[in-house]
């Protein structure tokens, strides 16, 4: 048996790879989930930068760390920061999470922001 760590990672990767195939030149919009908090970043893979970012340890952030409602508050500030950018389509990249609970809620709330994936 494998580790649940390295199963993980396995499907992290393997998401990543239909992904890329999908993409087609769209920034990814890439989700981290901890027991605490919730990151979600933009990403530009073609350059290797970051076009926005937005998470639950920011100062500015009034919602508890790891709730549904911290994740769609933070779904919601990273959608405003990427049109402030320039970017409204994108790729979500849930990386080895199933969608749902936090990382829908996060989802949904972007695509209310603006985003369309």
């Amino acid at each position: 048996m494998k580790s649940t760590h390295h199963q993980h990672l396995r499907r992290e990767q393997r998401n990543r790879s239909r992904l890329r195939k999908v993409a087609n030149g769209r920034p990814r919009l890439s989700v981290f989930r901890s027991s605490k908090h919730i990151y979600a970043q933009i990403i530009d893979d073609l350059d290797g930068k970051t076009l926005a970012s937005a998470s639950t340890v920011e100062k500015d952030n009034s919602a508890k760390g790891a709730t549904i409602d911290g994740a769609s508050e933070v779904g919601k500030r990273l959608a405003e920061r990427a049109v402030k950018a320039g970017v409204k389509d994108v790729v979500f990249d849930r990386g080895g999470y199933i969608f749902h609970g936090r990382v829908k809620a996060l989802a949904d709330a972007a695509r209310e922001g603006g985003l369309n994936f």
